[in-house]
């Protein structure tokens, strides 16, 4: 699976990200430019999370996110499609609730999440619109969502110079730290042909559950924060 425009069936986005799992997170770092801390940190204050609330991280991965989320004092619980990320996590973060679920079946009840939170992981699900129901059906009502995701940056000049980057130098920079390197034109081509903060905020105001959807842009665009709430 290396392409953007193949269909991401969930055997083959799990096969792929089993392959990066090993040094995920350091790779994470490399190709952001330290900024990934950041953005964890931005999308645990959207939130809004409060102790004794629960959330829900879906693609959690190796759980580094799902980790920052309990640092509010909420009961944090990631899930992943990939069960080699949920190793690689449980190896550095056993104290970190990790499970095995698909974005489009989560094993959970209804209404049992006062927040949902999914990042860098919604461009990979096959099915954006069943996924984003699927998350208002375990959130309560009146509760949160917030869409960590790759975007497109405001400044015309600075997008030039960023998708030239993704094509060309982060496949390149992933050889030399990634543990499975062509999965990271995958990535780089899934982040092109991803929809812009408009686009996106209208996907999650069509699907369904959820209504006052909102953005903020980080670094320029390169990352936003989708924000809505559970009716």
């Amino acid at each position: 699976m290396t392409r953007a425009d193949l269909d991401k069936q969930p055997h083959e986005v799990a096969v792929m990200f089993d392959g990066v799992a090993k040094r995920y997170d350091l790779t994470n770092t490399v190709l952001s430019f330290g900024q990934d801390r950041g953005w964890r940190q931005a999308t645990r204050a959207a939130l809004g999370l409060r102790p004794g609330e629960r959330v829900l991280d879906v693609g959690a991965g190796t759980g580094i996110s799902t980790d920052e989320l309990g640092r509010s004092g909420a009961f944090a619980v990631g899930a992943d499609l990939s069960v080699g990320m949920l190793q690689a996590g449980r190896r550095v973060r056993a104290e970190v609730p990790l499970l095995a679920g698909d974005a489009l079946r989560l094993p959970f009840a209804d209404a049992t999440f006062d927040a949902v939170t999914i990042s860098f992981a919604l461009r990979n699900v096959v099915d954006t619109a069943a996924a984003l129901r699927e998350f208002g059906r375990v959130t309560r009502p009146g509760g949160r969502l917030v869409v960590c995701e790759f975007s497109t940056p405001t400044n015309l000049a600075f997008r030039t110079v960023y998708m030239q980057y993704l094509m060309r130098s982060l496949p390149v920079v992933a050889r030399g730290v990634s543990s499975n390197p062509d999965a990271y034109v995958y990535l780089a081509e899934s982040i092109r042909a991803w929809p812009d903060q408009a686009g996106l905020a209208a996907r999650i105001a069509e699907s369904g559950p959820w209504d006052r959807v909102g953005w903020r842009n980080l670094t320029g665009g390169v990352v936003a924060l989708h924000r809505a709430t559970r009716r």
